[in-house]
């Protein structure tokens, strides 16, 4: 028996790794941190981005010897500075995307490592290939001479485009490959590509930035460098901060569609055709900016701000879609009685979630884990029902379905589902003064009921009118006649 429960031990954990489903590991936490597939992935994309970012840095920053002379670096004096005015344009971006990634089904640290891995794919690999690439090409593309005048806008709009696009894109396709499970909906897509076009604004802005600053510092007396500096980040930071985040996001998009789509021929379509828009857009970005000038610019520019909300739209639009299809699914498990009602209503509204932690976060860090955990399993086991609808995940996945569910009952004593009224604040008691006792009176005494002086010694006096003695009267007596 023992033999067999071991061989169909390995069949289900070699059906959840084909269906790309979490495999059970056992052992105390440091065992299993050390056997998840995805820290180690983590750590790799780490050392790769720190290696592309020093081979950039002794590339782009320090004065080096060419043939012919010297070519004059950013300068480490420079970095520090233009790093400051390329975040102005980083940091909200980044937090409107943080923002918008609610519905994927993971716990907060391995939600900050797609983050991370995202946005330093960007900023560090997509900008170090890109750069090396297109200085080749450009290379290639150069007319010697008194050539064609616009032959340095070549590289810009007929080749950045598609390097930029594909090396930015190229996270998204190594996430969808190894972690497809977590790749959940079309948010999913629209977020990762977005952070790894705003990495790679970052950096690029460093560069321009850095460039456009040491230029004019070279030119004695020509131009004020932190004007020239101003000028470029109102141009880049103010005007055209969204422009990356945005062309990647079509590619995010496409790739999104392949992956939860059951027709083979969408898998190889969207990608494809997200791809080609992400360039495109890219194309008609450099184009208008490198020979467009004057008022036609500013038109072009109110375009692209349409676009841009456009783009905003969708997302709020994919935000409130998919808390109707996360309720959808999870009223199947309702019908079924395997759930409560008040689970999908709750899980499903993004406010009612962040409720239930705050009022579970008062309550204590028990309540407060047990309300992620339930919050997190329930996601993930709507999205489970959406894949075993869509045939993206076979038997393998019901297997997955009732781990969940008994994780979800082991949960809900201790966590918040549905709060009501207000949080379990602690209450904040001032320190009180004694109150002096003073001895209770004698009762009663001579001031009557509830005096303050003790009464003679003796029985107690009787209350009423029958305390009252009078003195006895003639019977006869009345009032003189008149």
């Amino acid at each position: 028996m023992s033999v067999q429960a071991s061989h169909g031990d390995v069949d289900r954990r070699r059906a959840r790794r084909r269906n790309g489903l979490p495999v059970p590991r056992r052992g105390d936490l440091a065992r299993r941190l050390l056997t998840n597939p995805m820290l180690w992935l983590t750590v790799a994309a780490f050392v790769l981005f720190i290696v592309c970012g020093v081979l950039m840095w002794y590339q782009m920053v320090p004065d080096r010897e060419v043939p012919g002379g010297t070519l004059i670096g950013l300068g480490t004096d420079v970095i520090p500075l233009v790093a400051r005015y390329a975040a102005y344009s980083l940091v909200p971006i980044t937090l409107l995307y943080f923002w918008a990634d609610r519905w994927r089904p993971v716990y907060v640290w391995a939600r900050v490592a797609f983050w991370l891995v995202a946005l330093g794919w960007g900023a560090f690999v997509s900008t170090f290939l890109s750069a090396q690439i297109n200085t080749w090409a450009a290379s290639h593309l150069a007319v010697m001479g008194d050539g064609d005048p616009a032959s340095s806008a070549r590289a810009a709009v007929f080749v950045a485009p598609f390097v930029e696009e594909s090396t930015k894109a190229t996270i998204l396709f190594f996430i969808a490959i190894l972690l497809r499970y977590r790749w959940v909906n079309r948010l999913s897509g629209i977020i990762l590509a977005g952070l790894s076009g705003a990495g790679f604004a970052f950096t690029e802005n460093i560069l321009y930035y850095g460039r456009a600053y040491r230029y004019a510092a070279q030119t004695f007396g020509q131009q004020d460098p932190d004007q020239v500096l101003q000028e470029i980040f109102f141009l880049r930071g103010v005007m055209t901060p969204f422009a990356h985040p945005l062309f990647t996001m079509c590619a995010g998009i496409g790739l999104a569609v392949a992956v939860r789509a059951k027709s083979k021929l969408f898998r190889v379509l969207a990608p494809l055709i997200g791809f080609l828009a992400a360039a495109l857009l890219h194309m008609m970005f450099n184009a208008s900016s490198t020979l467009v000038q004057g008022p036609q610019l500013l038109l072009l520019w109110g375009g692209a701000l349409l676009l841009l909300a456009s783009a905003i739209g969708f997302i709020v639009r994919q935000l409130f879609r998919e808390g109707r299809s996360v309720r959808a699914r999870l009223e199947d498990y309702v019908r079924a009685g395997w759930l409560r009602e008040e689970d999908a209503v709750a899980v499903s509204r993004l406010r009612t979630r962040m409720r239930a932690l705050w009022h579970a976060l008062w309550r204590g860090p028990r309540s407060f884990w047990s309300t992620i955990v339930l919050q997190v399993s329930l996601t993930e086991l709507a999205y489970l029902r959406d894949s075993l609808t869509r045939g993206l995940v076979d038997q393998a996945g019901v297997d997955r379905e009732h781990e969940l569910l008994g994780v979800v009952e082991r949960h809900r004593p201790l966590a918040v589902v549905t709060p009501t009224g207000r949080a379990p604040y602690p209450r904040l008691r001032g320190r009180r003064r004694p109150v002096e006792q003073w001895a209770p009176p004698s009762y009663p005494g001579p001031a009557g009921l509830g005096g303050s002086w003790p009464a003679p010694p003796g029985p107690a006096q009787p209350l009423g009118q029958t305390a009252t003695t009078y003195s006895e009267v003639d019977p006869r007596w009345k009032p003189p006649s008149s």
